[in-house]
């Protein structure tokens, strides 16, 4: 069995739960509908036909033959109208005929499409959450997003299933389906559980590849498992950590499959990928050194802020009164986590109808993080690139973070000035954290093209690219 003696690798007693639709099945919940046999999606912006579709029902998946993230525009139906879209059928190679358009039609008529309701959500997730620490102590539990998370049950089997006869791998799908019950039971979500006797990768493995497709909706791959089902994933894009661009540099070393990849030579690898080619070959193999207890923690990465305009903007103006909105919503950021940037970039992208490349653009500066100066940046930055065009989406960013106190003093700076204006934008973020955003701004932002209100409302990923409580 390939190159691992397993009878030395740790093993921990994983459930790693993912809820079925997250977003749709509370939404259908809400409204006293059965979430699996609902056709539903969750919809931004459904005004127009670029409104994003952020989760969608399994029997919406099953009709449309849509994935969760896509646009309106993508659907074989107008959602305005619910009529069939011929035009999209057709660059689709979707059928066109008269049974066909009244299956798509009647469907489209009975399909729920909501807008997303965030705080919902985050409720509902910290009462899965609770769940969670029914079966486990927090330290053994790892979210993993939203709507997924790590539980580790290693200490806990024996509590929760006291026959000494069960195995325990019985025991852990003892217990995970008493987890899916109690989930059910609080909040009316269906839930799936990847398990494994053995690590959090096969854990996940087993979820993303055999549990979504069980009557149970529960599957276990252990270290016993790795040669008859890891390396039997069907596709290379289907293994946790391997995209499509990986994929096609392993072709190139004439690696075609998870077998393939776990019997070739791992220097191959490290000269391929270097530390992460290696990395996927104890991955392929089985093997995962991550710990639910002690959970990867990132560098220090920059910030940013990125939206999508709900509507082309063409006047310049509008488009730098938005990059001021941003530069001043990251700044805010970048003061409470008490840092200062070196490096501010933007990016612009300019509408479909556009044959125009995106601006992408960055400046170093001295260390700072004063509203001001990032927003006269960022316009500059801007303006250097920009000869007209239609923009529907733009990005704010921060790099080379370093902590506040750190300065670089200079005989041209108005030490005078540069206090008020600090002392200023100290007094109004402490006026915000007290009373909400919304309580100190410009008077631009009652122009017709600020989005600075409108995305203030909105909550995480949906909210002004990372506000983070700027409401």
């Amino acid at each position: 069995m390939g190159y691992i003696d397993y009878s030395k690798e740790p093993r921990s007693d994983i459930a790693f739960v993912d809820m079925k639709s997250f977003y749709a099945s509370i939404e259908c919940v809400e409204r006293g509908l059965h979430p699996l046999h609902t056709s539903l999606c969750v919809m931004s912006r459904t005004d127009n036909s670029s409104g994003l579709i952020l989760a969608s029902s399994p029997m919406f998946k099953k009709v449309f033959g849509k994935g969760n993230v896509g646009r309106a525009y993508d659907l074989p139906f107008d959602v305005q109208t619910r009529k069939f879209n011929y035009y999209r059928a057709k660059i689709s190679g979707l059928p066109t005929d008269a049974k066909f358009v009244s299956f798509i039609e009647n469907w489209a008529k009975r399909t729920f499409i909501v807008p997303p309701r965030m705080d919902l959500y985050i409720q509902k997730n910290l009462e899965i959450q609770k769940v969670f620490q029914n079966y486990a102590d927090p330290t053994d539990i790892l979210p993993y997003s939203i709507d997924e998370g790590f539980i580790d049950l290693t200490s806990s089997l024996n509590y929760f299933v006291e026959d000494k006869s069960l195995s325990r791998k019985d025991k852990l799908d003892v217990v995970s389906a008493k987890i899916q019950h109690d989930i059910w039971e609080k909040t009316g979500v269906y839930s799936t559980v990847g398990m494994s006797n053995a690590n959090p990768l096969l854990a996940k493995l087993a979820l993303d590849n055999e549990a979504k497709t069980t009557a149970t909706m529960r599957a276990n791959w252990s270290y016993e498992d790795v040669e008859t089902k890891v390396w039997n994933i069907p596709k290379m894009t289907d293994f946790w950590g391997i995209g499509s661009r990986t994929e096609k540099r392993l072709n190139k070393l004439g690696i075609y499959s998870i077998k393939e990849l776990a019997n070739c030579d791992p220097t191959i690898l490290k000269k391929e990928f270097g530390v992460i080619g290696v990395q996927h070959w104890f991955h392929a193999n089985g093997i995962d050194e991550s710990n639910v207890h002690e959970p990867y923690l990132p560098k220090e990465v920059g910030i940013g802020n990125s939206q999508v305009l709900h509507k082309d903007y063409t006047r310049q103006s509008d488009i730098e009164l938005v990059l001021r909105e941003m530069a001043e919503q990251v700044a805010i950021r970048l003061r409470r986590r008490h840092k200062k940037a070196t490096v501010v970039a933007i990016n612009v992208g300019y509408s479909n109808f556009e044959n125009k490349k995106s601006i992408n653009v960055q400046r170093k500066i001295n260390p700072n993080n004063r509203t001001l100066v990032f927003q006269d940046e960022v316009v500059s930055l801007f303006r250097s690139k920009y000869d007209g065009g239609a923009v529907r989406s733009i990005a704010v960013r921060y790099d080379g973070l370093v902590d506040e106190n750190f300065a670089v003093i200079s005989l041209f700076d108005n030490f005078e000035e540069s206090e008020k204006e600090e002392k200023l934008e100290t007094t109004i973020d402490s006026i915000r954290d007290r009373f909400g955003f919304l309580a100190v701004q410009k008077a631009s932002s009652l122009l017709e093209n600020s989005r600075v209100i409108a995305r203030s409302k909105l909550v995480g990923g949906h909210s002004a690219g990372g506000l983070e409580g700027l409401k």
